[in-house]
């Protein structure tokens, strides 16, 4: 047995999984210390379908601590983002697109010094060591607690980056070091950017993920515990140590990976709605679409893995505003707040589930407390809702081939059983807790992504050589090696480059080995 739990701005949802067979399902209020809701739910679970703790193989879970602690720029680290660039890279110093809160909520400090590596993997300029350890005197004397080191290519070459960490592990024992090499891909500012983030999120990753770790054995079940990654893959606790900003987008990304097991369907479109908002993401082989532009997180531009979705401010909490003519529905939510606020259930504020209990469309709270509504408005307020869904999906499309919808998420009972222009919208069994699922039933997985000088008649060689690498990682992440497959190759020469130079991204996917 698994348990996939996920943790939303709203609701924490948690489900029992025998195989891909669900034994029980449970949705509560995620509370604001998020661990103590954890509790709730593995307890509900409990109540519902009662299992021996010992027989569960592994906990999964996918949470919103990191991404809300940048967006709110709480609980971070004093980190120094160190670059090794000169003579070359100087005229846009770390951290210089960053919002200003931003950097006065990490103590950001910057240091440029002499190295990294052109495309080929030759040398910019040697390593200075004096000049390294100089800096990390400067960040021990100003107190900071994480570094960020990012190097020029150094996702061809790496040597400078690890040469580097040793040295500042080294002079400032005990301070938590996040490499750009392992984080971000080729393009430096955003690789860069997206490494800063991870060190300033180290500290609050190892205090949530024991906090995490707690509350499971604290319900007597001594299962390893993972978490789910943007690409809808699997990591365990220590990874999560260390790679906190892999997190950023695993709520939409369990979503539509439950949303391809429970519809049957590995190419859709996912409307995923929840209590605060709306997300529409696209699945292509049963797995997420990737973004393939830099992402902004929080006002930030990184190019760390993410899916391609698009979020818009409708859910379940969402507030209802206006006359039937110009029905306002969102973006603003009563979040987490909906079951003391809303008017079924006892509160004083209209929400976009009043407006479902309303129409009949759900049967939750007191449906006297909304008998009194203008059906013109509960008629215009759905109507938004769903003109604002099919909007979205219709920008998600790469063509004009029909794509199927799957609705999943407790707030889908807002949108209609037909979409303007994409036709019928599947609803699947437990669609309700998909997230949930999709942590439980989610995948190891592991990546390549660089840029090769291809000799003449080598590219097949080359190609083998990356692939093999992703499948290697895939089973050191703890894939069992016989279900390890490739699930997405992309190849694209760099004219612009002499020696052949081609970007080649390869992404492998396993099953998790229980016990390995």
């Amino acid at each position: 047995m698994r348990i996939g739990i996920d943790v939303g701005g709203t609701n924490t949802d948690a489900v029992l999984l025998d195989g891909r067979r669900v034994l029980a399902a449970v949705k509560t209020s995620t509370t604001e210390d998020v661990t103590s809701g954890i509790v709730t739910a593995i307890g509900e679970l409990q109540r519902q379908h009662a299992f021996d703790p010992a027989a569960v193989r592994a906990v999964m879970i996918g949470t919103t601590h990191f991404i809300n602690a940048l967006v709110e720029a709480r609980r971070l680290a004093p980190t120094a983002a160190l670059r090794l660039s000169l003579p070359a890279g100087a005229s846009l110093p770390p951290m210089v697109d960053w919002p200003r809160r931003l950097v006065d909520a990490i103590s950001g400090r910057a240091y440029l010094c002499h190295g990294g590596h052109e495309f080929d993997g030759r040398h910019i300029a040697e390593l200075d060591e004096g000049e390294l350890r100089k800096a990390a005197e400067d960040m021990g004397r100003a107190g900071v607690r994480s570094v960020a080191i990012s190097s020029v290519f150094s996702p061809v070459n790496a040597e400078f980056e690890t040469r580097a960490a040793e040295i500042v592990a080294a002079e400032l024992p005990g301070v938590a070091i996040s490499l750009s090499h392992e984080i971000g891909r080729i393009g430096l500012l955003e690789r860069e950017n997206a490494t800063v983030v991870n060190a300033a999120l180290r500290e609050l990753a190892a205090h949530i993920v024991d906090g995490l770790a707690s509350s499971v054995s604290g319900a007597g079940i001594t299962a390893p515990l993972y978490l789910s990654q943007n690409d809808g893959t699997l990591m365990d606790v220590d990874f999560a140590r260390r790679y906190p900003v892999a997190t950023f987008a695993s709520g939409p990304t369990n979503s539509m990976r439950g949303a391809a097991v429970l519809s049957g369907l590995d190419t859709c479109a996912v409307v995923d709605v929840g209590g605060t908002t709306s997300d529409i993401g696209v699945l292509a082989g049963g797995f997420p679409r990737e973004a393939t532009t830099d992402v902004s997180v929080a006002g930030i531009r990184t190019n760390f893995r993410m899916p391609d979705v698009l979020s818009i401010g409708i859910g379940g909490g969402s507030l209802v505003t206006g006359e039937p003519a110009d029905v306002a529905v969102g973006p603003r939510s009563v979040g987490y707040e909906l079951t003391a606020k809303a008017l079924v259930f006892g509160g004083d504020t209209l929400t976009a589930t009043d407006i479902a209990v309303a129409a009949g469309r759900v049967a939750i709270g007191d449906p006297e407390r909304v008998a009194h509504l203008d059906p013109d408005l509960v008629r215009a307020a759905l109507g938004r809702i769903a003109a604002d869904a099919a909007d979205a999906v219709d920008r998600m499309r790469t063509s004009a081939e029909p794509l199927p919808v799957v609705a999943v998420g407790g707030g889908s009972i807002l949108l209609p059983d037909e979409l303007a222009g994409t036709g019928e919208v599947h609803r699947p069994e437990h669609y309700a807790v998909a997230n949930a699922i999709g942590a439980a039933i989610a995948q190891i997985g592991g990546e390549v992504d660089r840029v090769y000088a291809i000799e003449p008649g080598h590219r097949d060689s080359v190609v083998d050589e990356a692939k093999q690498e992703a499948v290697d990682r895939a089973v050191a992440a703890g894939a069992s090696p016989s279900t390890v497959e490739i699930v997405d190759f992309d190849e694209v020469p760099i004219p612009y480059l002499p020696g052949n130079a081609t970007r080649i991204r390869v992404k492998a996917v396993g099953d998790l080995q229980l016990g390995g």
